[in-house]
Protein backbone atom coordinates (compact mmCIF):
# COMPACT_ATOMS: atom_id res chain seq x y z
CA UNK A 1 0.00 0.00 0.00
CA UNK A 2 1.69 3.18 -1.13
CA UNK A 3 1.28 5.82 2.14
CA UNK A 4 -1.15 8.79 1.55
CA UNK A 5 -0.44 12.32 1.71
CA UNK A 6 -2.15 13.31 3.93
CA UNK A 7 -1.26 13.70 7.85
CA UNK A 8 -2.62 11.82 10.08
CA UNK A 9 -0.40 13.60 13.21
CA UNK A 10 1.37 16.69 12.77
CA UNK A 11 4.01 18.46 15.16
CA UNK A 12 3.86 21.76 14.52
CA UNK A 13 7.18 24.51 15.64
CA UNK A 14 7.00 21.61 19.13
CA UNK A 15 9.15 21.97 21.93
CA UNK A 16 9.07 19.78 25.04
CA UNK A 17 11.31 21.16 28.09
CA UNK A 18 11.61 19.02 31.53
CA UNK A 19 11.79 21.55 34.58
CA UNK A 20 10.46 24.83 35.43
CA UNK A 21 10.80 27.80 32.84
CA UNK A 22 13.38 29.12 30.41
CA UNK A 23 15.65 27.03 32.29
CA UNK A 24 14.11 23.38 31.60
CA UNK A 25 15.75 20.78 30.16
CA UNK A 26 15.00 20.79 26.58
CA UNK A 27 14.16 17.06 25.00
CA UNK A 28 13.03 18.38 21.90
CA UNK A 29 13.02 21.76 20.12
CA UNK A 30 11.07 23.26 17.41
CA UNK A 31 10.12 20.11 15.52
CA UNK A 32 8.06 19.94 12.32
CA UNK A 33 6.60 16.51 11.26
CA UNK A 34 4.00 15.19 9.62
CA UNK A 35 3.47 10.94 10.07
CA UNK A 36 1.05 10.36 6.97
CA UNK A 37 -1.72 8.09 6.32
CA UNK A 38 -0.91 4.57 6.15
CA UNK A 39 2.62 4.79 6.17
CA UNK A 40 5.54 3.01 8.17
CA UNK A 41 7.55 5.97 9.69
CA UNK A 42 11.08 5.29 11.31
CA UNK A 43 12.49 7.51 14.19
CA UNK A 44 16.07 7.42 14.42
CA UNK A 45 18.82 9.14 16.83
CA UNK A 46 20.86 8.72 19.29
CA UNK A 47 20.13 7.64 23.19
CA UNK A 48 18.60 10.83 24.56
CA UNK A 49 17.17 12.65 21.08
CA UNK A 50 13.96 13.18 22.17
CA UNK A 51 12.36 10.15 20.27
CA UNK A 52 10.44 8.82 22.97
CA UNK A 53 9.35 12.04 24.29
CA UNK A 54 8.01 12.47 20.31
CA UNK A 55 5.60 9.67 20.66
CA UNK A 56 4.88 10.39 24.43
CA UNK A 57 3.33 13.49 23.06
CA UNK A 58 1.23 11.73 20.77
CA UNK A 59 -1.21 10.17 23.07
CA UNK A 60 -0.87 13.19 25.58
CA UNK A 61 1.62 11.04 28.01
CA UNK A 62 3.27 14.81 27.90
CA UNK A 63 2.44 17.83 26.45
CA UNK A 64 4.88 19.95 24.55
CA UNK A 65 5.96 23.65 25.88
CA UNK A 66 5.53 25.32 22.80
CA UNK A 67 3.62 24.46 19.64
CA UNK A 68 0.79 21.92 18.39
CA UNK A 69 0.69 17.77 18.21
CA UNK A 70 -2.56 16.67 16.10
CA UNK A 71 -4.32 14.06 15.57
CA UNK A 72 -6.51 13.15 12.66
CA UNK A 73 -6.71 16.95 13.22
CA UNK A 74 -6.96 17.68 16.77
CA UNK A 75 -4.96 19.14 19.18
CA UNK A 76 -3.79 16.65 21.70
CA UNK A 77 -3.30 19.46 24.15
CA UNK A 78 -6.85 20.81 24.53
CA UNK A 79 -8.32 17.53 25.26
CA UNK A 80 -9.89 16.47 28.46
CA UNK A 81 -10.00 13.40 30.29
CA UNK A 82 -12.69 11.69 28.30
CA UNK A 83 -11.04 13.35 25.26
CA UNK A 84 -7.82 11.63 25.87
CA UNK A 85 -9.54 8.07 26.36
CA UNK A 86 -11.60 8.44 23.34
CA UNK A 87 -7.97 9.10 21.43
CA UNK A 88 -6.08 6.47 22.92
CA UNK A 89 -8.66 4.18 22.31
CA UNK A 90 -7.54 4.49 18.56
CA UNK A 91 -3.68 4.11 19.45
CA UNK A 92 -2.13 1.23 20.11
CA UNK A 93 1.17 1.45 21.75
CA UNK A 94 3.96 -1.28 21.86
CA UNK A 95 6.82 -1.24 24.42
CA UNK A 96 10.34 -2.48 24.46
CA UNK A 97 9.65 -4.07 27.63
CA UNK A 98 6.55 -5.15 26.33
CA UNK A 99 5.03 -5.41 29.87
CA UNK A 100 2.61 -8.24 29.84
CA UNK A 101 0.73 -9.72 33.10
CA UNK A 102 2.89 -12.69 34.08
CA UNK A 103 -0.52 -14.28 36.13
CA UNK A 104 -2.59 -14.08 32.79
CA UNK A 105 -2.78 -15.93 29.73
CA UNK A 106 -1.75 -14.86 26.52
CA UNK A 107 -5.67 -14.40 25.44
CA UNK A 108 -5.85 -12.65 28.91
CA UNK A 109 -3.33 -10.23 28.22
CA UNK A 110 -4.45 -9.35 24.40
CA UNK A 111 -7.98 -8.91 25.80
CA UNK A 112 -7.21 -6.63 28.46
CA UNK A 113 -7.66 -3.48 26.16
CA UNK A 114 -10.96 -5.31 25.39
CA UNK A 115 -12.56 -5.01 29.01
CA UNK A 116 -10.78 -1.75 29.93
CA UNK A 117 -12.43 -0.17 26.88
CA UNK A 118 -15.61 -1.14 27.62
CA UNK A 119 -15.34 0.34 31.27
CA UNK A 120 -13.96 3.61 29.65
CA UNK A 121 -17.09 3.59 27.77
CA UNK A 122 -15.83 2.67 24.68
CA UNK A 123 -17.22 -0.53 22.54
CA UNK A 124 -19.15 -2.77 24.40
CA UNK A 125 -18.39 -6.14 23.12
CA UNK A 126 -19.83 -9.33 24.40
CA UNK A 127 -17.79 -11.96 25.69
CA UNK A 128 -18.19 -13.63 22.74
CA UNK A 129 -17.29 -10.56 20.31
CA UNK A 130 -14.26 -10.52 22.57
CA UNK A 131 -13.07 -13.88 21.92
CA UNK A 132 -13.09 -13.72 18.54
CA UNK A 133 -11.47 -10.64 18.13
CA UNK A 134 -8.79 -12.33 20.55
CA UNK A 135 -8.90 -15.59 18.37
CA UNK A 136 -8.48 -13.37 15.13
CA UNK A 137 -5.45 -11.20 16.00
CA UNK A 138 -3.88 -14.23 17.47
CA UNK A 139 -3.73 -16.20 14.35
CA UNK A 140 -3.07 -12.61 12.76
CA UNK A 141 0.31 -12.96 14.49
CA UNK A 142 0.97 -16.14 14.44
CA UNK A 143 0.19 -17.37 18.10
CA UNK A 144 -2.88 -19.20 18.13
CA UNK A 145 -1.20 -22.12 19.10
CA UNK A 146 0.16 -20.38 22.53
CA UNK A 147 -3.32 -18.65 23.56
CA UNK A 148 -3.61 -20.59 26.96
CA UNK A 149 0.20 -20.17 27.54
CA UNK A 150 1.64 -17.96 30.28
CA UNK A 151 4.20 -15.53 29.37
CA UNK A 152 6.65 -17.21 30.90
CA UNK A 153 6.37 -20.03 28.87
CA UNK A 154 7.13 -17.87 25.73
CA UNK A 155 9.92 -16.48 24.00
CA UNK A 156 11.03 -13.37 23.86
CA UNK A 157 10.06 -12.72 20.45
CA UNK A 158 6.71 -14.67 20.97
CA UNK A 159 5.98 -12.18 24.24
CA UNK A 160 6.82 -9.44 21.76
CA UNK A 161 4.01 -10.24 19.33
CA UNK A 162 1.90 -10.81 22.26
CA UNK A 163 2.40 -7.06 22.76
CA UNK A 164 1.44 -6.42 19.66
CA UNK A 165 -1.47 -8.54 19.81
CA UNK A 166 -2.72 -7.07 22.28
CA UNK A 167 -2.03 -3.19 20.65
CA UNK A 168 -3.53 -4.55 18.05
CA UNK A 169 -6.82 -5.99 19.18
CA UNK A 170 -8.64 -2.75 18.88
CA UNK A 171 -8.01 -2.11 15.68
CA UNK A 172 -6.30 1.06 16.18
CA UNK A 173 -5.95 4.14 13.40
CA UNK A 174 -2.01 4.82 14.35
CA UNK A 175 0.44 1.90 16.05
CA UNK A 176 3.35 3.77 18.10
CA UNK A 177 6.10 1.12 18.43
CA UNK A 178 9.18 2.17 21.32
CA UNK A 179 12.39 -0.59 19.99
CA UNK A 180 10.08 -3.12 19.22
CA UNK A 181 13.25 -5.45 18.34
CA UNK A 182 15.83 -4.24 20.62
CA UNK A 183 16.28 -7.56 22.24
CA UNK A 184 15.51 -9.90 19.62
CA UNK A 185 17.92 -12.17 17.75
CA UNK A 186 17.68 -11.87 13.30
CA UNK A 187 15.38 -14.44 13.81
CA UNK A 188 12.73 -13.12 15.57
CA UNK A 189 13.00 -10.02 14.43
CA UNK A 190 11.64 -10.66 11.22
CA UNK A 191 8.58 -11.99 12.59
CA UNK A 192 8.01 -8.95 14.38
CA UNK A 193 8.41 -6.93 11.52
CA UNK A 194 6.42 -8.85 9.47
CA UNK A 195 3.42 -8.22 11.61
CA UNK A 196 4.31 -4.89 11.54
CA UNK A 197 4.66 -4.48 7.74
CA UNK A 198 0.79 -6.62 8.02
CA UNK A 199 -0.78 -4.11 10.25
CA UNK A 200 -0.35 -1.79 7.70
CA UNK A 201 -1.02 -3.56 4.44
CA UNK A 202 -3.67 -5.68 6.06
CA UNK A 203 -5.29 -3.63 9.05
CA UNK A 204 -4.87 -0.29 7.46
CA UNK A 205 -2.76 1.07 10.31
CA UNK A 206 -0.25 3.77 10.41
CA UNK A 207 2.80 2.74 12.44
CA UNK A 208 5.67 4.69 13.84
CA UNK A 209 8.47 3.12 14.79
CA UNK A 210 11.67 3.97 17.31
CA UNK A 211 14.72 1.96 16.00
CA UNK A 212 18.69 2.05 16.42
CA UNK A 213 18.60 -0.21 13.87
CA UNK A 214 19.20 0.90 10.23
CA UNK A 215 18.38 -2.66 9.04
CA UNK A 216 14.59 -2.16 10.64
CA UNK A 217 14.30 1.02 8.88
CA UNK A 218 15.60 -0.23 5.90
CA UNK A 219 12.88 -3.54 5.87
CA UNK A 220 9.63 -1.80 6.26
CA UNK A 221 9.86 1.88 6.50
CA UNK A 222 8.70 4.48 3.66
CA UNK A 223 10.81 7.34 5.62
CA UNK A 224 12.87 7.78 8.86
CA UNK A 225 13.32 10.80 10.82
CA UNK A 226 16.55 11.89 12.57
CA UNK A 227 16.61 13.26 15.51
CA UNK A 228 19.60 14.91 16.94
CA UNK A 229 19.61 16.31 20.57
CA UNK A 230 15.91 16.94 20.34
CA UNK A 231 15.70 19.07 16.70
CA UNK A 232 14.80 17.29 13.33
CA UNK A 233 17.96 17.08 11.29
CA UNK A 234 16.53 15.42 8.13
CA UNK A 235 13.56 13.28 7.18
CA UNK A 236 14.82 10.51 4.52
CA UNK A 237 13.08 8.97 1.84
CA UNK A 238 13.77 5.08 2.44
CA UNK A 239 13.54 2.71 -0.94
CA UNK A 240 12.37 -0.26 1.18
CA UNK A 241 13.93 -3.88 0.96
CA UNK A 242 11.62 -6.03 2.74
CA UNK A 243 11.81 -7.93 5.56
CA UNK A 244 13.30 -10.79 3.61
CA UNK A 245 16.41 -9.03 2.92
CA UNK A 246 16.89 -8.57 6.78
CA UNK A 247 20.18 -10.38 7.77
CA UNK A 248 20.34 -13.38 9.60
CA UNK A 249 22.71 -13.69 12.68
CA UNK A 250 25.70 -14.89 11.07
CA UNK A 251 25.60 -12.10 8.78
CA UNK A 252 24.79 -9.57 11.30
CA UNK A 253 28.23 -11.34 13.41
CA UNK A 254 30.38 -11.86 10.64
CA UNK A 255 29.91 -7.81 9.46
CA UNK A 256 29.72 -6.00 12.61
CA UNK A 257 33.54 -8.25 13.97
CA UNK A 258 34.98 -8.53 10.76
CA UNK A 259 34.11 -4.90 9.35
Amino acid sequence: MAPANTALVEFRGVTKRFGDGADGTPALEDVTLSIHRGEILGIVGESGAGKSTLLELVNGLQHPTHGTVTVDGTDVATLDRAGLRALRRDIGVVFQGVHLLSNSTVRDNVRLPLRLDRRDGGQARSRKQQRDAVDEILSFVGLSHRADHFPAQLSGGERQRVGLARALVSRPALLLCDEPTSSLDASTTGDVLRVLSDAREKLGATVAVITHDLDVVKAICDRAALLEKGRLREVFPVASTGTRSLPTYYEQVKRELMS
